[in-house]
């Protein structure tokens, strides 16, 4: 009974109480009316069936909703991360939507954001939800990471491919007026260097909730690809993460992007 209930992500299973407490769904309720009131398709047999168990024991709706409620309390005392895909739906699953992942957390940070990404495409699309936050919340503090790759055959010297991807990034990339702090990994762009990239994929927001995904912030990655990631509010994974992030910064092995 409790695993049909506790294992809905985190979200729907809020919009569950609130429903229950609200009376948008009274009990006894069917798939077709969790459907309506939750949003969510597949999958729910096993909700109305513990919703209905519960019920059987004397529960009235608002009950349940204050049953649903002190399981979350008690499991957020253990770190539960929301899975997180890309790709094709599987009926009966629950899981989070990558682009609406990354649509929240960049759109919705108060105090900070970082985030880090081996390849985007169409950056004025990419970068749209994150660029008009920075312009609302002018306090926002932004750090982005991101991969600058030397084509095959450039033997351009390390400085001219920079300054290249820089001019790209800020005249047409870049949507914002407000600019994040951009940082790169130099031994990408050595012309006899290791060719080393920055591969990693992750967002920390507000120093709370964190993002790790397969997912590049691209059309294909968000929509298309069968990616997986996870999302997991705690703040002692966030502050390590950052911490990692700042140590490459602060020991020169990430380095700022020019400004133009």
């Amino acid at each position: 009974m409790n695993e049909a209930l506790l294992s809905l992500p985190a979200n729907v299973r809020q919009r569950l109480v609130t429903a229950l407490d609200s009376g948008v769904i009274s009990l006894p309720c069917s798939e077709t009316a969790l459907r309506s009131g939750l949003g969510v398709h597949d999958g729910l047999a096993d909700v109305a069936a513990a919703l209905s168990e519960l019920q059987a024991l004397g529960l009235t709706a608002r009950a349940c909703a204050a049953f649903i409620r002190s399981a979350d309390q008690m499991a957020a005392r253990q770190v539960k991360p929301d899975l997180v895909w890309s790709g094709p739906e599987v009926a009966g699953l629950h899981a989070r939507d990558t682009r609406r992942v990354y649509e929240e957390l960049l759109g919705s940070a108060e105090r900070s954001i970082w985030a880090s990404s081996y390849a985007y495409f169409d950056g004025p699309h990419a970068f749209e939800v994150l660029a008009k936050r920075m312009d609302a919340v002018p306090a926002l503090n932004v750090v982005l990471l991101l991969n600058i790759q030397r084509k095959r055959g450039n033997t351009s010297a390390a400085d001219e491919v920079v300054r290249r991807y820089a001019d790209r990034f800020w005249g047409a990339d870049w949507p914002g007026a407000a600019r994040p702090r951009v940082f790169y990994d130099p031994r990408a762009v050595e012309l006899e260097g290791p060719g080393g990239v920055l591969h990693a994929k992750a967002v920390v927001a507000d120093d709370e909730a964190v993002f790790v995904t397969s997912a590049n912030l691209t059309e294909a990655a968000l929509d298309r690809n069968i990616e997986m990631g996870l999302l997991v509010r705690d703040r002692a994974l966030a502050a390590s993460l950052v911490c990692h992030f700042r140590g490459l910064i602060d020991r020169g092995l990430l380095c700022p992007l020019p400004a133009t």
